[in-house]
């Protein structure tokens, strides 16, 4: 897909990765809004991006961005479900993952995407068009994270993605980055130093994953005409999938 003009809604679009996210489709020429739940005055505000304010993990949050964004751009070429978060929790800790936060957890990250892509999907449909994107992670992948909540719900993103790519062909194509550590991010600040270092040091090129890389496997998933339903971690080489 010619991502010149393209009109791309990035959830989650003034967090650290987010942020990179909307620079990497605004390089290419698209038009971009911005959906997050934070108030317009925080977060990273880039004067090319059209700012919406919403809870992407509700119907009506959904809802009400796919209208903004029809409002402004008179369509949507892609959705990059990247809204999320965390909280660090041991694995070990049962007691510490208490209901609300495993509500939370898997509403902001899982559900979320869920409503976000079936309130998309009616207008990529009848455009004959479209790319669904879904920030994951290889939480997902294996038993890590900081969280047993936050690895089921980017497990759960993973098969979701399949899923829709399943539901959404020929015309719609569904994808997943699974990123790594990312350092420079929100959620990374949730993370504990001891989980940082191993994660570092189990990786084969040493490093955490850069957001730069993430963003532009992204961009790559939208420009593509022929893959669907795929997850590729971005990670440093920790997991090979």
């Amino acid at each position: 897909m010619d991502l010149a003009g393209a009109a791309v809604v990035v959830t989650g679009g003034r967090g650290g990765l987010g942020s990179r996210i909307c620079e990497a489709f605004l390089a290419v020429g698209s038009r971009v809004m911005a959906v997050d739940v934070a108030p317009l005055d925080t977060g990273r505000f880039l004067p090319d991006v059209v700012q919406h304010e919403g809870d992407t993990a509700s119907l009506e949050g959904a809802t009400a961005f796919v209208e903004a964004a029809l409002a402004e751009f008179g369509r949507i070429d892609v959705l990059v479900n990247n809204a999320g978060i965390n909280q660090w929790v041991e694995f070990t800790d049962l007691d510490g993952m208490t209901d609300d936060l495993w509500d939370r957890i898997l509403n902001t990250n899982l559900k979320g995407p869920w409503l976000c892509s079936k309130a998309v999907a009616p207008v990529m449909r009848q455009q004959q068009q479209g790319r669904i994107v879904s920030v994951a992670s290889i939480a997902g992948l294996r038993p890590s994270g900081s969280s047993i909540a936050y690895a089921i719900s980017k497990a759960g993103v993973i098969h979701l993605t399949r899923c829709l790519a399943v539901a959404l062909a020929p015309h719609v194509l569904v994808n997943a980055v699974a990123p790594g550590l990312m350092e420079g991010t929100g959620m990374t600040l949730n993370l504990s130093h001891a989980f940082i270092d191993d994660t570092k040091r189990v990786s084969l090129l040493g490093r955490s994953a850069k957001l730069e890389d993430v963003a532009a496997q992204i961009v790559a998933f939208a420009r593509s005409d022929t893959i669907t339903g795929q997850t590729v971690p971005v990670d440093a080489g920790v997991v090979f999938h």
